[in-house]
């Protein structure tokens, strides 16, 4: 298997261990949020400087301020998921968020007229079936389980800005450059919201600081990373439907790690939600 199919499999491996991180992490999870876009900023910013400090001086006010409003989404996006695992499991948490393609394409439709085929709309349909079922589950569960897949499916939403602004940033703007600046602006964000709900960034255990430090390096800065070498490599639909496997490895971690056993429910609605946005994003409909 050629080195770009590996690093496509490491990163999504990467991006897998992000939930138990944050599960073992015993902190606040708007601080949780703030620790692992801080920590990367501080790592990313004297690179970025470096190495694409021309490209960011040449930049204009305007590109500035998307990618500010892009790290603006990507800060909502962190605070709601990590709220969420809080509430519900792993599994569901996981598998929800990352329904954040269906969301694109519907986003899409309606804000720049990009066509929605019939594989993808069957895709949506079969993706909000299988949403309907692991919400059923969590009513079954109590309201705390519901809570937690609400604020994981917001967290889809919110990082749908994220995602349709990059794509605009990213047709001009180099890698380095984008990350740094929606990384860098995430960070702020999330320190401020921390610091006005009463969050404390000092006073917790060694271990919990550790999953604050693995947390920035391997799902941020490592998994992120290789998912986007590899678009240079590999089509964007393969990166897209590859990333599918972060909730299948998440879940086979949380088991082993966490001992969180999937229920029937959480696994048909993953499976239809999984199932639906590899439909919709198959062969040449991702765009």
């Amino acid at each position: 298997m050629k080195k770009h199919y590996w690093a496509l499999v490491a990163g999504v491996v990467a991006v897998a261990f992000a939930a138990i991180f944050i599960k073992k992490a015993e902190a606040p999870s708007i601080v949780i949020a703030a620790y692992r876009l801080g920590i990367a900023a501080v790592i990313i910013t004297p690179i970025a400087l470096m190495k694409a400090g021309t490209e960011l001086k040449n930049l204009t006010v305007k590109e500035y301020l998307m990618a500010i409003s892009s790290g603006g989404f990507l800060a909502l996006h962190f605070a709601l998921w990590i709220s969420s695992l809080r509430y519900t499991s792993v599994t569901s948490s996981v598998v929800l968020v990352t329904a954040s393609p269906i969301f694109v394409a519907v986003a899409s439709y309606l804000l720049f007229k990009e066509k929605i085929t019939r594989r993808i709309l069957i895709g949506i349909v079969v993706s909000i079936i299988g949403a309907i079922i692991i919400g059923f589950n969590s009513w079954v569960l109590g309201g705390a389980s519901v809570k937690g897949s609400i604020l994981a499916l917001s967290g889809a939403m919110a990082i749908t800005g994220y995602l349709l602004i990059g794509r605009r940033l990213r047709q001009k703007m180099g890698i380095l450059s984008y990350i740094f600046l929606t990384y860098l602006s995430a960070a702020i964000v999330l320190i401020i919201w921390a610091l006005i709900v009463g969050g404390s960034f000092t006073g917790y255990s060694g271990f919990t600081y550790l999953m604050f430090v693995l947390l920035a390096l391997i799902p941020q800065l490592i998994g992120h990373s290789l998912l986007n070498w590899s678009l240079k490599f590999v089509p964007a639909t393969m990166v897209t439907i590859a990333v599918l496997g972060e909730p299948v490895g998440a879940t086979i971690l949380a088991l082993a790690i966490l001992q969180e056993v999937p229920s029937g429910f959480e696994i048909a609605g993953g499976l239809l939600i999984l199932g639906g946005i590899a439909l919709a994003f198959s062969k040449n409909e991702a765009r």
